[in-house]
């Protein structure tokens, strides 16, 4: 296995200008392909997961051309792929996965969906489920309830609204919300239970508000899609520097210096820009501009007790953050992070993950079902060698250690293209 040794540092300073959002790209990608007209995408995050999408789009017959770097032209189906036959493989991409799914269900085709071993643990039943109502044809080709999945002409009835629980992933709402308009009916779609990621959901309904499809909607409890609804192109749109992304070198900035994040404002659509607010009840000195974040050196790292739900993939970056925290007595140092259960069912189960590896470092932690709870060492252990489970976010919070003053080694480094190609560069850019 590929190891990475990152050196021990205690300064960090500079400029980092973000790639695009993963959200906001395979979302804007999916819906150029359904419009009507040519959409010019600028800024897109060169990344595994849109190369998967892209690859997936690619094979159901829509025209993609890449005209400039981070550029792409797509020549919209007008909601009806060419490609009525397709298999589709998505590696690890939910971003890809989920909205697919929901897309080719009411596609009017026979397609096939698989996976990297970890897509085919992570659970879609409840989007199949919620399919199932509207009438798809759906299913399951070796466990039920999980990838990979065949999809099959479909018999549609939007009579009744659709139900579809909203405490697993907000993927599932996103991936409905997106697909529906293609069915050309009236659709309701009601929330069950509490609605984790909210801010995914705004991502959602911005970018079809962008492509001509304004949803309707109950506060969280349920939404609409109007009849003969139809996506057109606005015909260029930007992609947002990805401000989950942005935690790392904010995070940096409030360890160990000043650091500038470019491409993200204080009016992103993306909820991860709250980070930036978790950080600053940390300790972080933040300031905000139209088209960029600077995060200086705390006076001292504050421990928190936060509900995560608004900013689930930044808050690994506050589990990282704990271990800087400083205070009188252990109670005082103990960060707590709540409301975290959809990091159970992500690129790996990320609570157990992040707990096993936070003690290699010397930190005592408890993690619950959907909580945990750290306490950071009186010294961070050097030299402690991190697995990263095949998740980008493990690889990337877990460099922030080495600006304790301990060098850290990280397992399968290259994990991180799965957003973040260059992240490495980036950061030794950045710190001394």
């Amino acid at each position: 296995m590929e190891q990475l040794t990152l050196s021990a540092s205690t300064h960090a300073q500079g400029t980092i200008t973000l790639p695009g959002s993963k959200s906001i790209s395979n979302r804007t990608l999916l819906l150029a392909a359904l419009a009507d007209g040519v959409t010019e995408i600028r800024d897109l995050l060169a990344s595994d997961d849109t190369s998967r999408m892209l690859e997936a789009l690619q094979s159901l017959g829509v025209k993609l051309e890449n005209f400039s770097e981070n550029a792409w032209r797509v020549t919209g189906c007008s909601g009806n792929f060419p490609n009525k036959n397709a298999d589709l493989f998505l590696g690890n991409a939910g971003t890809a996965f989920r909205p697919l799914t929901a897309a080719l269900a009411f596609a009017g085709g026979d397609y096939q969906l698989s996976g990297v071993p970890r897509m085919h643990e992570r659970p879609i039943g409840d989007l199949v489920d919620a399919l199932r109502q509207a009438g798809a044809n759906i299913e399951y080709l070796q466990n039920d309830g999980f990838p990979p999945l065949k999809i099959s002409l479909a018999k549609l009835d939007l009579t009744s609204a659709i139900k579809i629980r909203g405490d697993v992933s907000s993927q599932f709402l996103t991936a409905l919300l997106m697909a529906l308009p293609l069915t050309k009916q009236k659709a309701t779609i009601e929330v069950v239970g509490e609605l984790i990621s909210k801010p995914y959901i705004e991502i959602t309904l911005n970018l079809m508000a962008k492509f001509g499809i304004n949803v309707e909607r109950n506060g969280w409890q349920s939404f609409t899609i109007p009849a003969n609804s139809s996506y057109r192109s606005p015909g260029q749109i930007f992609v947002e520097g990805d401000a989950s992304s942005a935690s790392y070198f904010l995070a940096a900035g409030a360890i160990a210096g000043n650091i500038t994040v470019e491409g993200l404002g204080e009016h992103s659509i993306q909820g991860d820009v709250r980070f930036a607010e978790a950080l600053a009840l940390m300790g972080g000195n933040i300031s905000y501009a139209e088209n960029h974040i600077s995060a200086l050196k705390a006076g001292s790292i504050k421990a928190i007790d936060l509900d995560c739900n608004h900013i689930p993939d930044a808050a690994m970056t506050l589990a990282i953050l704990a271990l800087f925290a400083q205070g009188q007595s252990d109670e005082a140092r103990t960060t707590i992070l709540r409301n975290i259960a959809s990091w159970r069912v992500k690129e790996t189960d990320r609570i157990a993950a992040m707990a096993t590896e936070l003690r290699k470092v010397g930190a005592i932690v408890e993690e619950g079902a959907d909580y945990i709870k750290i306490t950071p060492p009186a010294q961070l252990t050097p030299n402690a060698v991190i697995d990263t489970y095949d998740d980008h976010r493990m690889a990337m919070c877990f460099s922030l250690v080495s600006l304790g003053n301990v060098p850290i080694v990280i397992n399968d480094p290259n994990c991180v293209a799965k957003t973040f190609p260059n992240y490495f560069a980036e950061f030794k850019k950045l710190v001394s």
